[in-house]
């Protein structure tokens, strides 16, 4: 029986399961444990189930060694060292495709949100600044045949693409692989949704100069990491109406303090990363991740490995 740490609670019965075969142990609280706790907790385990918020880098996994096995309860594994894993022997596993349908329905409501101020509607009746029909009130922007710039094309951006081809929309995309090039993307586009991982040469690929290459009246989206953008200069954007507007699932930091001054942008939609939360999605994805650590634990590869060459050594 292997001792295995949690770093939250799950949905389903995926920690059930878990218990069945070992000794696991769940932080009690709805956010991240603290990273000396984390730590100290990692130490005494033989394999972890962690989220995005967890980093472990080459120090971190020479503190926790021997582990047996690490799942990321993400398809993302930016939070993990994965060359200093493979160093240390430690398989990593993630989530790949399970949350694709998921975080592309929320992509798209953001983009309708933006594009149709939603959000400003919605409070203004909530507040009783609504009181009549106005021609001129909320007056937002058609998506129907609009263009759809699409900044990493991989299964979410696909995936956002075809939902945008619903609406009888333009699609333009770039990617590692081809496509438009960035500028030339941002300066045709009037809706700009990023899908692209985070790496050191995406991180604060959306800047100062990128927002000005946009049109007054595009609409900036990001379900991605939220490091691809740069904070101030969104803020600054949004204020002097460089752009017409942002929906956003992620920010950096993440999560945003109230008095954050991006919070006080207008035409803007903030959401607390709920891109893959539907019941089913975030089920499948507690069932992958205890999926990978059973596996590991039995002495057996992986069956969603993000460090496939670690079985090389």
């Amino acid at each position: 029986m292997a001792r295995i740490y949690v770093t939250r609670h799950l949905p389903g019965d995926a920690i059930d399961r878990l218990r069945a075969a070992h000794d696991v142990e769940v932080w009690p609280e709805d956010g991240p444990p603290p990273h000396d706790e984390f730590v100290a907790r990692a130490r005494e385990a033989d394999a972890l189930l962690t989220m995005l918020t967890e980093r472990m880098d080459a120090a971190f996994l020479a503190e926790a060694a021997p582990l047996r096995g690490v799942a990321n309860y993400a398809v993302g594994t930016d939070n993990v060292d994965l060359a200093a894993a493979t160093a240390a022997g430690v398989p990593v596993g993630n989530t790949p495709d399970v949350l694709t349908d998921a975080t592309a329905d929320l992509a798209f409501a953001l983009l309708l949100a933006a594009a149709r101020r939603i959000r400003d509607a919605d409070e203004a009746v909530r507040t009783g600044n609504w009181p009549t029909w106005s021609p001129g009130a909320f007056l937002g922007h058609d998506v129907a045949g609009a263009t759809l710039g699409i900044v990493g094309y991989g299964r979410i951006g696909r995936a956002v693409a075809r939902r945008g081809e619903g609406f009888g929309m333009e699609i333009v995309h770039n990617s590692r692989s081809g496509g438009t090039s960035l500028d030339e993307l941002l300066r045709r586009c009037d809706y700009v949704s990023l899908h692209a991982p985070l790496t050191p040469d995406t991180r604060g690929l959306i800047g100062e100069r990128e927002l000005g290459l946009m049109k007054s009246t595009a609409i900036l989206v990001n379900t991605a990491r939220g490091e691809l953008v740069q904070t101030a200069a969104l803020e600054r954007a949004l204020r002097d109406g460089t752009i017409a507007g942002a929906g956003l699932d992620v920010t950096d930091p993440e999560p945003l303090p109230p008095d954050h001054p991006l919070l006080q942008a207008p035409n803007l939609t903030v959401l607390p990363h709920i891109g893959s939360a539907t019941r089913t999605t975030r089920e499948k994805m507690a069932d992958m991740a205890a999926g990978n650590l059973m596996a590991a634990l039995a002495g057996e590869r992986m069956p969603y490995c993000a460090n496939p060459e670690v079985y090389e050594r």
